[in-house]
């Protein structure tokens, strides 16, 4: 009886030190500011807020926290503003105007929740996903998944080297913490969102249009030409080596992986990161779709040869004396920039080109190790693994740098986003299988919803690119090239095949599973630091 009289209002029964341990109402107020203090508020022989609003504020939102788990996300949204997104939505502007921005917006989404995939993956397990293939895949799959990926991270590398070139050439006319290294890719961001930003201003597109051409998903009057277009801007905004790096760099913080409470905390944050993040690199996108929608949307190369003749720019050439639909890269783009607006222009734009090439080297490169000592459980001194591993990426781009001019670099970029494009499945199908799997992600494994629409978009996303890579193939015009791309397509749908097959054993699908090694694979969770990690 003494107990419940306790619990509630003070009485005279009460022994003397009653006020020590059951703090006045005033003092609950201090304590629990979010809650009322009322007759009906319950107190304990500790004097602590009731057990509802404590769990309500267990999983309230902390920008302290928020600031604690910032990084990572900042790092993996790089990718999303490398040269060859720059170049793809240059053109998107130039050739389809404001009528492609739903499909950036849309593909941004998309790639939102792959990232999420990612981060729960390293979260969770505390491996990231080239870890988890080297425990899953067996030895022959793991290899040739390993040098898909790098292909992939090779492709990348160019792209990024490419930049770095055109922008040099344009402006021509240490060992980090994790924080320092984060903070240092916040500052390229920065330089990258002032100097689009500041040709975005200069501009001045025509809002309207922009907001209709970004959540009305149309496009009237377009032709194969934009259709094309489209299919670009969904290649270049995904990136296979960017799921496994993100899966890689939320491991820099430290979650109690035996905890639920910490780790969904841990998994909140990250997504509310990654959300800020990819807005952030939305922005600057849309920054260059605008700049070359408003100015140069079905400008001729006339048109733009006499304004280069008017303002004197040594340039002139790149456009040739006919109506024919202006097309630009990052090369031309700048220079017209330059003659239409002045150099000022100009050198903002190879500015903002040189930050996103330098940046998506970085990140390339740590993707290139966590790859490469991932599935080949390498346990090398950095210095090692970094120096093969940059050294198998960048090889083809030197050789490729030295024997191409800037002007034919620009070019390459095409070819690359196409080479991207195929390695996507190599990236999305294991990111889906291992979430899935309770053996793996137990209690945080992929619900019924998440299987479905995961398993739609990556189906989606995957037949786009394959489009994309035909249009390209059949443009080639040459049929020693097209029996090459079929062969090559016999074995590569092949290997998909054997990928899809895992997957669909994980979302359920028990028709396909005839032993497979995917399905009952214990769950191997990791406490011990990367390198990433430990760098503090």
């Amino acid at each position: 009886m003494e107990s419940r009289q306790t619990s509630t209002a003070p009485s005279l029964l009460l022994p003397p030190l009653w006020w020590r341990t059951n703090p006045s109402p005033r003092t609950l107020r201090r304590r629990c500011p979010f809650q009322k203090v009322s007759t009906r508020y319950h107190l304990t022989t500790t004097g602590s807020c009731n057990t509802s609003r404590n769990a309500r504020r267990e999983f309230a939102f902390s920008f302290r926290k928020l600031w604690a788990f910032t990084g990572p996300g900042f790092l993996m949204s790089i990718a999303y503003l490398d040269p060859g997104n720059i170049e793809s939505d240059l053109q998107s502007g130039a050739k389809a105007g404001f009528k492609l921005l739903w499909v950036l917006l849309g593909a941004t989404i998309i790639g939102l929740l792959l990232q999420r995939l990612a981060a729960r993956l390293g979260v969770v397990t505390g491996m990231h996903l080239a870890e988890v293939c080297n425990r899953q895949y067996p030895t022959v799959p793991r290899i040739i998944l390993w040098l898909m990926v790098e292909l992939a991270i090779i492709g990348s590398d160019m792209q990024e080297v490419i930049g770095c070139a055109i922008a040099l050439n344009l402006l021509s006319v240490g060992r980090f913490t994790k924080k320092k290294l984060e903070a240092f890719f916040g500052f390229l961001i920065t330089v990258m969102a002032i100097s689009f930003g500041y040709e975005y201003v200069l501009v001045k597109p025509d809002q309207p249009q922009l907001l209709k051409g970004m959540f009305v998903p149309y496009c009237s009057g377009c032709g194969p030409v934009q259709l094309e277009q489209a299919v670009g801007i969904v290649g270049a905004v995904i990136m296979p080596h960017n799921i496994y790096l993100h899966s890689a760099l939320v491991k820099s913080r430290e979650v109690d992986r035996k905890n639920k409470k910490e780790v969904k905390e841990a998994n909140k944050y990250f997504f509310i990161e990654s959300t800020i993040a990819l807005f952030v690199s939305f922005l600057i996108n849309v920054f260059v779709v605008a700049v070359f929608a408003q100015a140069f949307y079905n400008k001729t190369n006339m048109q733009v040869n006499e304004e280069c003749n008017a303002t004197g720019s040594p340039h002139t050439d790149l456009f040739p004396l006919n109506n024919d639909t202006l097309e630009v890269d990052i090369y031309k783009g700048g220079v017209v920039l330059g003659c239409f607006f002045g150099p000022a222009a100009l050198y903002i734009w190879a500015i903002g080109i040189l930050a996103a090439g330098q940046s998506s080297t970085m990140t390339g490169t740590y993707s290139g190790q966590f790859v490469m000592e991932g599935f080949l459980n390498l346990r090398w001194s950095r210095f090692a693994r970094v120096l093969l591993t940059r050294s198998i990426a960048i090889t083809p781009t030197l050789l490729v740098a030295i024997f191409q001019d800037v002007q034919h670099l620009t070019g390459m970029n095409d070819f690359l986003n196409v080479l991207q494009s195929m390695q996507l499945p190599f990236a999305l199908i294991p990111i889906l299988t291992f979430t899935s799997l309770k053996s793996i992600m137990n209690d945080f494994a992929n619900g019924l919803a998440w299987k479905i629409s995961g398993g739609i978009v990556i189906l989606m996303v995957c037949a786009i690119n394959m489009y994309f890579v035909v249009v390209y193939v059949t443009s080639l015009n040459s049929v020693a090239l097209y029996v090459i791309a079929a062969l090559l397509s016999i074995a590569y749908l092949g290997f998909v095949g054997y990928l899809a097959r895992h997957c669909l054993i994980a979302l359920g699908v028990s028709c396909v599973d005839c032993g497979s090694r995917v399905s009952n694979r214990p769950a191997v969770f990791i406490e011990e630091q990367s390198e990433y990690d430990s760098e503090s």
